[in-house]
């Protein structure tokens, strides 16, 4: 290994010389991974040359991130696990301390604020008091954990979403190291239990999501096993015109990726369009890396990184450190040059417009002027328009976390306001920026008083309406005509049907400003680019100027105030006051209806590998996401999930949501699969949520079914469409089908964290040649699937024979492919699962 030293700020630190490995020409992402992998003595120099002769590399490398951060919904579950596990450790007679983070864990609380109370003064101090109300059990358990594990961090209730807080107040861009006595730079690495991870790479910093299966092996030691990422360049050329936005281009930059195939796939952008983008914008793209099916969305280091330092009052001598290193170890960015990639796409700055996304996928563009009629809005003569804008929600990380978007929203408000506009009564708005330096820019500004005049007052810092928490719509939704269907308009990142909520089907993607628009319209009849907001007003009159934006960020813009509106939430009266314990082992309470200590946590736990025959659990189509297959929004009261809770003295009007209730498995197994708009094709007419169990012939929920096979020794499988698991990166969606019980998932392609996932839990996915897609397959409840899955037969995207037998005695036998990509994966198919695996390990150790 290279190893020179770099002196910064009169301190000399060890790092490592990557110009002298000639690793130049590789994307900047490879030279990142190639640092780390050297630094921990698992380096292979000769991935270089491969890499630079064909742009590809079939090498198997060990990354071990710097940090891992979680949020609340993706922690939760993970506590639950380790505190399950550490519980099967002191059984077995071991230590249960055994099981310890050895690197630094950073907790954010953003995934469970419910926006309940909106266009108040007092809606912010509302929510937040109900979300303690609700969650203080889950609370205290997670306040044990920072109390009880090594190296992990809560961030209350209050201090914002997880990548806001990454991006503003975690990252260092290049972290520093003790390493045998010695004082080392490093780049500063991440993995994260959120898709969204990525848009930390807005200023440098390598990271993804992954699921918090993978997490939890992460931070007990494990490193991140992956084979050399191919890496697709985005050549960005010209600059951004008037008027557009970064949620604009970060829309039309989802819309044309998702046109390649990137599943496992790295971005990095590149040119000399990139220059003219500052660090806000570039994170806004950066975040949407799920959206368009890539691992990352990397912008290296460059003077808008260090600006952005500068501006979120990072310490000086550290921004030094950060430009000397990146320029001595060849991390700075190069306009012009010109890296190895697998494939290069190009996109014009210049060529982007004012855009939206929907009405049911992120990645599907349209013109303002279309949604009227992707939507069938036509003007009508009743009080409620037939396309009513239900909820208009300024929300989320990915665009709340650019100041220029918030200056730009603020300043539409403020010219509506002068004009005496206001959204109509049937408008739910929502302001729930990604953390509290949003409400001090804002005022600095002179511009909350515009929104909140608006109904745009703050109503939480966390995810809210951009995960489903969108609390309820207007009373007048409560009974609306038929010819009558609500439509949301939110400046976050997916639009999922029933995502947002579950009266709303139809959802369109926009940024901060265009979503101030909308709620001042409030019908999706308008074309909001040309046709009046209200009587003699267009957009262009409420529009701001570049220039004015940037003048009022000027003056409103103090670096003071991040550390002490995170240092302010961070001391939250209501988090210290909590009771918790401080032993070793966690108490599990049989009464609990937020915490259950699940099964798949367990010593017990075997193999799913094997020849068997299997009955059809389920049968899906294409685009079934992880909101799909496992819920986050509102617990319905009429649900199987809401029965379990009632009967244990729960509140019918207040049973939380799903994501909320991610620690216990009784209610997340019975919410599986309910969406709405899911459908099982095994026979006609089944609810969501249901099978038909084929012995009995009875249709019955698929928790209910999966007990039955279960009890008469039954294996079952489920068979699935494309981009299966598309979207969050919960683990729950995997640990729920670990539950019913299936030992494989057979679909036509998986999406990256969804596939990790369901590795983790034991679950071997199969992908479909392209001929037997799960609409043609017609299977019924009748049928069974033979799979030849021999634990010593299976290796990484191995051949795997797959046979469907009729009820008749016909055959219809094919190969399917082995989703698994590496060593590693093998041994935790073979091992029951990631958690088993660990257990194992660690009584043995």
């Amino acid at each position: 290994m290279n190893i020179t030293t770099l002196e910064s700020g009169g301190r000399d630190y060890r790092i490592v010389d990557l110009k002298a490995l000639g690793a130049d020409r590789l994307p900047v992402v490879h030279r990142v991974l190639l640092e780390n992998l050297l630094r921990h003595g698992e380096a292979d120099l000769a991935m270089i040359a491969d890499w630079l002769a064909t742009g590809t590399s079939e090498a198997e490398i060990a990354f071990r991130p710097g940090r891992v951060m979680m949020h609340d919904t993706t922690c939760g579950p993970a506590l639950v696990d380790l505190a399950a596990a550490r519980s099967a450790i002191a059984e077995a007679g071991g230590d249960p301390s055994a099981l310890n983070p050895v690197l630094p864990v950073d907790v954010s609380t953003d995934h469970s604020l419910a926006i309940d109370v909106f266009g108040t003064p007092d809606a912010k101090a509302r929510n937040m008091a109900s979300e303690m109300r609700r969650n203080a059990e889950r609370y205290r358990f997670m306040r044990w954990a920072s109390q009880v594990l090594d190296r992990f961090t809560v961030h209350p209730p209050g201090t914002g979403i997880m990548h806001t807080i990454n991006l503003e107040r975690l990252a260092t861009v290049v972290a520093t190291a003790e390493i045998a006595g010695e004082r080392w730079a490093v780049p500063d690495t991440l993995i994260g239990t959120d898709s969204h991870t990525p848009m930390i790479n807005g200023i440098g910093v390598l990271g993804w999501g992954v699921g918090g299966l993978e997490a939890e092996s992460v931070m007990l030691g494990m490193p991140v096993m992956l084979r050399v990422p191919e890496v697709i360049g985005v050549r960005l050329t010209g600059r951004l015109r008037e008027g557009v936005t970064a949620t604009d281009l970060a829309l039309l930059v989802t819309h044309e990726l998702r046109k390649h195939q990137l599943a496992g796939r790295f971005i990095e952008f590149f040119g000399s369009g990139v220059p003219s983008l500052s660090a806000g914008e570039r994170a806004t793209v950066a975040n949407m890396a799920p959206e368009y099916g890539s691992s990352t969305g990397y912008f290296p280091i460059d003077d808008a990184t260090l600006a952005y330092l500068r501006t979120t009052g990072r310490d000086p001598e550290r921004i030094a450190l950060v430009e000397a290193y990146a320029k001595a170890t060849g991390l700075w960015f190069d306009p012009a040059a010109e890296p190895v990639f697998t494939e290069v796409v190009e996109i014009d700055l210049s060529a982007v417009t004012l855009s939206l996304a929907g009405p049911r996928r992120p990645q599907d563009l349209v013109a303002p002027s279309q949604a009227p009629e992707l939507v069938g809005a036509t003007r009508g003569t009743g009080a409620l328009p037939r396309r009513p804008v239900a909820i208009a929600a300024i929300t989320s990380c990915t665009n709340t976390s650019d100041p220029r978007q918030l200056i730009a929203a603020g300043l539409v408000a403020r010219k509506a306001r002068m004009l005496g506009l206001a959204p109509p009564p049937w408008v739910k708005t929502v302001l729930a920026p990604g953390s509290p330096t949003a409400e001090r820019l804002l005022t600095r500004a002179g511009l909350l008083g515009d929104l909140e005049a608006l109904g745009f007052g703050i109503a939480g810092y966390g995810c809210a309406v951009c995960i489903g928490n969108s609390g309820p719509l207007a009373e007048v939704f409560n009974t609306v005509p038929a010819d009558v269907s609500p439509v949301a308009i939110l400046s976050g990142n997916r639009n999922f049907p029933g995502r947002v909520h579950p009266q709303v089907e139809d959802a369109f993607l926009a940024s901060p400003p265009l979503t101030v628009a909308y709620a001042l319209a409030g019908d999706m009849a308008v074309d909001i680019a040309t046709d009046p907001i209200a009587p003699g007003v267009t957009l262009a009159d409420l529009w701001p100027s570049g220039a004015e934006i940037d003048a009022l960020l000027a003056t409103a813009s103090d670096p003071g105030d991040y550390a002490a509106a995170y240092d302010e939430a961070e001391a939250s009266a209501a988090w210290v006051a909590l009771d918790a314990p401080e032993t070793p082992l966690h108490h599990w309470d049989p009464r609990s209806t937020y915490l259950r200590r699940p099964p798949f946590a367990s010593i017990e736990m075997h193999s799913r590998l094997g020849r068997y025959s299997a009955a059809p659990l389920l049968v899906l189509g294409d685009d079934i996401t992880t909101d799909h297959i496992s819920p986050a929004g509102a617990i319905p009261r009429d649900s199987d999930a809401a029965r379990w809770l009632i009967e244990r003295g729960e509140d019918p009007a207040d049973l939380n949501v799903f994501s909320s209730r991610r620690g216990n498995w009784e209610v997340m197994l019975r919410g599986l699969f309910t969406n709405r708009t899911v459908r099982n094709l095994l026979a006609d007419g089944l609810k969501p949520g249901e099978t038909v169990h084929a012995p009995t012939g009875e249709r019955v929920p698929l928790w209910q079914a999966a007990a039955w096979y279960a009890e008469s020794d039954t294996p079952v499988v489920i068979v699935a469409g494309e981009r299966y698991g598309m979207g969050s990166s919960r683990d729950w969606a995997a640990k729920g089908a670990s539950l019913l019980g299936a030992r494989a998932v057979l679909a036509s392609s998986f999406e990256r964290i969804h596939r990790s996932n369901l590795v983790n839990m034991g679950i071997l996915p199969l992908r479909l040649p392209a001929d037997r897609h799960p609409a043609t397959l017609a299977l019924t409840p009748a049928d069974r699937i033979e799979i030849d899955a021999a634990p010593e037969a299976l290796a990484p995207r191995a051949s795997v024979t797959v046979t469907i037998v009729r009820p008749d005695g016909g055959r219809d036998s094919f190969t399917a492919l082995a989703e698994i990509e590496t060593a590693l994966e093998i041994a935790t198919l073979r091992a029951g699962g990631i958690i088993p695996m660990i257990l194992s390990e660690r009584l043995r150790g």
